[in-house]
């Protein structure tokens, strides 16, 4: 690979697992992925979702942190209209404090939920519009000299951690080039805007006190495996098991069931968000992302490895990485 490649880890909850379960599946990806030399781990923020289990997510980043020793960790992202800026800022910073120089911090204004869960979070709809004001007030807090007189991030003042903004259109791409942030575009699930949002920050971009230059990350989702037909059989797997996910309102659909939905424009659209997806053998599966990186005009890959259980996302980690010739730092 011309570019690092890095992991965006959903904590999935499979079928018949709990969620400690799944904890477990995360922490042997994250020392997986160190020993193989990925370059960083992030998870999301969701939440009232039943087959995601990184809601509390800088809860789970030091769960992980504490089983790994050199493999960069972050939230990939943060929510921040969830949260007031203070808290995220002590948050990670206490990251930070406890594993210098290994803590992420990336921010998306999305709530990471429906509207009822938005109301079980206490927070304002409308909290969106003031993300690229408290992206500065976080930056104060960590960074200095802080926006709010008299109020300082204990810990956190003075730990720098760096801040990267996630988006899905132009909005996110302009900020991070305002503010002269790295960028990460979530192309994994969302990718009508990819090349657009990439241009317009790399067009608009403003070096800053973290960043020089432009950074981006483009996500992508991976399933590499031993054969073509095993890694496609996984794909249609996890398309099926995105089905009862958005539209089972609790219920599992049988394969015919979920087949039936894929069919139909409304899994059509949802199998358009799984648009870049390298799925096959780790040569083909590496040929692909070679060839992405050029489309997205990416400065770093974070790869989200789709398969529905654990022991297949381990195997791909694995396959990935040895077909891309990574090395440990």
């Amino acid at each position: 690979m011309t570019v690092p490649l890095s992991i965006l880890d959903l904590a999935t909850i499979g079928p018949g697992q709990t969620a400690a379960e799944s904890f477990a599946g995360s922490v042997a990806m994250a020392q997986l992925a160190e020993d193989r030399g990925y370059r960083r781990i992030w998870y999301a923020e969701h939440h009232n979702m039943s087959s995601i289990a990184s809601s509390a997510t800088s809860v789970l980043i030091a769960h992980v942190a504490a089983h790994t020793s050199s493999i960069r960790l972050g939230a990939g992202g943060v929510m921040l209209p969830n949260h007031s800026p203070l808290t995220i800022a002590e948050q990670f910073g206490t990251l930070e404090t406890l594993h210098p120089g290994r803590i992420d911090l990336g921010l998306g204004r999305a709530p990471g939920s429906d509207q009822n869960t938005l109301r079980a979070l206490r927070r304002d709809p409308m909290s969106a519009d003031s993300f690229p004001q408290d992206v500065l007030e976080l930056q104060g807090y960590l960074t200095g000299p802080t926006r709010i007189p008299g109020v300082e991030a204990t810990p956190g003042k003075g730990t720098n951690v760096p801040l990267y903004i996630l988006g899905s259109s132009l909005f996110g791409a302009r900020l991070a080039a305002q503010l002269g942030l790295p960028y990460a575009f979530a192309s994994h699930f969302a990718p009508a805007a990819l090349q657009d949002a990439v241009a317009t920050y790399r067009r608009e971009f403003r070096p800053s006190a973290q960043l020089d230059t432009p950074h981006v990350i483009a996500g992508v989702n991976v399933i590499a495996a031993d054969s073509a037909s095993e890694a496609q059989a996984m794909f249609q797997a996890t398309k099926r098991a995105r089905v009862s996910l958005f539209f089972g309102n609790g219920r599992v659909f049988s394969d015919d069931e979920a087949d039936m939905i894929l069919d139909s424009p409304q899994g059509q659209h949802m199998a358009q968000m799984m648009k870049y997806s390298a799925v096959g053998t780790p040569d083909a599966v590496l040929t692909y992302l070679e060839e992405f990186t050029d489309h997205a005009d990416a400065d770093e890959l974070i790869v989200a490895h789709q398969s529905t259980g654990t022991e297949a996302r381990l195997r791909s980690v694995e396959l990935l990485a040895d077909a891309a010739r990574l090395v440990r730092a």
